[in-house]
């Protein structure tokens, strides 16, 4: 089944812009960990609100507590389309690099996502 693509675009042939279930779910995962909580009208509590973790000093719990808030937002928001099986965060300079390593449910499919965002 496909689903709009994200971000909304037209084609080349003057349509909306179609992805595949696999680019679907990728495109769900990257809303959710750029989204802010409270950025969502209907939904105040989606997102995760990594951009701000982004400026915070730099330590391992700092790691280990984003982390933690990556998998639960996965959990709660996509649990019912892919089951997580690895997160890792890395903030570089002025990037943050997220790869989220997960198992689509439906097609039983091993995928892995690597988002990243300037700061």
């Amino acid at each position: 089944m496909m689903q709009i693509d994200y971000p909304f675009h037209i084609s080349g042939k003057g349509r909306t812009e179609l992805a595949s279930e696999d680019k679907h779910i990728r495109d769900l995962i990257e809303q959710l960990l750029f989204t802010a909580p409270g950025e969502r009208v209907n939904r105040p509590s989606f997102g995760t609100g990594l951009m701000q973790l982004a400026f915070a000093p730099n330590s391992p719990d700092l790691a280990n507590a984003t982390q933690f808030l990556v998998q639960g937002a996965l959990q709660q928001w996509l649990g019912d389309r892919i089951q997580i099986e690895a997160v890792r965060i890395d903030s570089q300079e002025s990037s943050l690099n997220i790869t989220v390593q997960y198992l689509v449910k439906k097609s039983q499919q091993r995928r892995m996502a690597q988002l990243s965002r300037s700061l």
